[in-house]
């Protein structure tokens, strides 16, 4: 395998499911293609230093969602025509739905970094969000200070 897995302990994301995460992210991003194997289970999770049922259940779901299939003697590797872009995105918008929620932060905040994160900025520091209504209470745009941040 090509691609390095790192895993926050300190996440407030399941330690599966950025395993899984990162895999997908190395399928889409072209660093892990059909036919490229996965290191062991066990030597994953000595690796990384997690419990081996821990990427079990990682490979169990990547498995599931057809990135990855296990083949005798060859082991776990990346299954042929792994990536579906939409699929990828709704995983990865779900776990950083968690991760915001883990760290606390209010739903226009989380929309300011994903806007941020778009136009291509490194970070947008957290300032007040203030939502401007539109009069009909439907929707609202909020107003951020978009200053990156110098840490």
């Amino acid at each position: 395998m090509t691609a390095q897995l790192e895993v926050d302990l300190t996440s407030g994301v399941p330690a599966f499911e950025q395993i899984r995460a990162q895999v997908v992210a190395h399928v889409a991003a072209g660093r892990l293609v059909a036919g490229d194997r996965l290191p062991t289970i066990r030597a994953l999770a000595t690796d990384l230093g997690l419990a081996a049922g821990t990427v079990a259940r990682a490979f169990r779901e990547l498995e599931a969602e057809g990135v990855v299939e296990t083949r005798r003697r060859a082991g776990t590797v990346i299954a042929e025509g792994a990536s579906v872009p939409t699929d990828i995105a709704r995983r990865a918008a779900e776990t950083y739905v968690t991760a915001v929620r883990a760290a606390g932060l209010t739903d226009d905040e989380a929309l300011v970094l994903v806007h941020g994160a778009l136009l291509g900025r490194q970070s947008v520091t957290r300032q007040s969000v203030t939502p401007t209504s539109t009069g009909s209470g439907s929707s609202s745009t909020p107003k951020v200070d978009r200053t990156p941040s110098r840490t």
